[in-house]
């Protein structure tokens, strides 16, 4: 195909966060556009995943989905790509053609969040993990394995094409949608290493655009970050993603707006009380909800949305069989917004002042240590223990750690991007500590969990963080 801008192959959809979206509609015979791909049963499925898993049900406005956000990261990974590409083939020579670079972070913006069911990260937790899966693990399967031969006839996207002996490889694209793990980086040439940065870092194609989607869509801010700025002070050294520190103040904003996100709106204590009230439907009827591993039953996944997963329980309560009823029941309460967990109270601190106990991931230990401290006659009623983190930092055990840096101005000297650089403008991360019990539990027990963590935490008041 010409590379030349030919307007009539081109489409634009209008989006509310970046303005006119383009995409590659009519392309030559033998070729696949990224309106095929966008078409396809994988893809239209996400339109029937809502993007905030549970929020959109505290949330009115925030009803967008999953392939909302996809088309908006793929337009950002043509913006990231046009920024970066010179400095990225200026550190690898070896680096594909702009077009390939491109139409590459395009594919794997648009895919990377293929493998998701209902309710996006929750059924990560609560149904893949009992496969040995992620949605990242099983998208990688189906960009492999469903949607392989289209993905290596794609040959131009709105700005560039390939060259006339590059392919698109949809294992490279696999690849990038993939948290590192290990030692996988050892066989990937090194411009692909770099490119990844784009995908699990700091700020990548998924979460720039999240943010500001989420913001404006919850109402939390209509323009959370400054994106442009972010951009332009952005690119590739021969260490790997890096940022000029006259862009330091837009990746501050940006980061701190990411964290107000999870404060106000994804850890929101009664989005939290959904979820709790959602562990146990699906605990108790995971079985009547999909037939086993998705990997064994594609076909019968593709048709697995919250669209479809909602309209089945809706019925249940209707069912011949009594388990099933009794389970419908259960969910005729969620589905009219009634959530049979409530918050009996909460602490936050900050993280130098939480034990191990108190650290996200560790809700049956603190769950335990709060029992301790209840009334001998109270240790065993129903409570659930939640631990989110407001302001995460990240992790230098993680393997997707160490991969941006930081150009200072004065020397020109270019050295990582550390916790010191990036959160002295911060506040310091907090953890909190909530206590969920059941919706009719008598008051008597929201005040003896208030004087367990009381014990456990201290009352807050010293520092006035409780009513954060």
């Amino acid at each position: 195909m010409n590379c030349m801008k030919d307007l009539q192959r081109e489409s634009l959809c209008h989006d509310p966060i970046h303005g006119y979206i383009p995409f590659v509609s009519l392309v030559d015979s033998g070729e696949c556009s990224e309106r095929t791909l966008l078409d396809h049963p994988w893809l239209q499925r996400l339109r029937q995943i809502h993007q905030l898993q549970t929020a959109w049900w505290v949330y009115p406005t925030a009803e967008h989905t999953r392939f909302q956000h996809v088309v908006g990261a793929m337009h950002m990974a043509s913006r990231v790509v046009a920024g970066v590409y010179p400095s990225l083939r200026d550190v690898c020579p070896d680096a594909p053609s702009r077009g390939y670079v491109e139409c590459l972070a395009r594919l794997a913006a648009l895919l990377h969040d293929v493998g998701h069911g209902p309710f996006g990260h929750f059924f990560d937790a609560h149904f893949l993990r009992d496969y040995g899966l992620t949605h990242e693990k099983l998208g990688a399967h189906i960009i492999r394995h469903e949607l392989g031969p289209l993905l290596k006839k794609v040959r131009t996207c709105p700005n560039s094409c390939l060259a006339a002996d590059e392919t698109i490889d949809p294992e490279q694209i696999a690849w990038l949608i993939t948290r590192p793990d290990g030692d996988d980086t050892a066989d990937a040439p090194r411009w692909l290493v770099m490119m990844r940065s784009l995908f699990c870092g700091l700020y990548t194609v998924d979460n720039m655009d999240f943010v500001l989607r989420d913001a404006y869509m919850s109402g939390y801010s209509s323009r959370a970050y400054d994106l442009d700025r972010l951009l332009h002070y952005t690119f590739f050294s021969k260490h790997g993603l890096t940022i000029h520190d006259r862009g330091m103040n837009a990746l501050i904003r940006f980061r701190q707006a990411r964290s107000e996100l999870f404060r106000s709106v994804y850890f929101h204590r009664t989005v939290r009380a959904i979820d709790k009230t959602l562990e146990d439907l699906f605990r108790d009827g995971r079985h009547f909800l999909f037939p086993g591993n998705p990997l064994e039953h594609l076909g019968a996944y593709q048709q697995f949305t919250e669209w479809s997963l909602l309209v089945d329980v809706a019925r249940w309560h209707q069912s011949d069989n009594g388990e099933k009823r009794a389970l419908g029941e259960r969910w005729q309460r969620l589905l009219r917004r009634q959530m049979d967990w409530e918050l009996a109270d909460e602490r936050i601190r900050l993280d130098s002042q939480a034990t191990d106990i108190f650290h996200k991931g560790r809700e049956t230990v603190a769950l335990q240590v709060i029992r301790e401290e209840l009334p001998a006659e109270l240790r065993e009623i129903e409570m659930k223990c939640d631990l989110p983190n407001y302001i995460d930092r990240p992790d230098p055990k993680t393997a997707a750690a160490g991969q941006n840096f930081l150009c200072r101005a004065a020397t020109g000297q270019i050295g990582p991007l550390t916790d010191n650089e990036l959160y002295k403008h911060l506040p310091l991360s907090q953890l909190v500590c909530r206590v969920y019990l059941p919706k009719d539990a008598p008051k008597a027990h929201a005040s003896a969990v208030s004087a367990a963590l009381d014990k456990l935490l201290g009352s807050g008041d010293e520092d006035d963080l409780t009513n954060m």
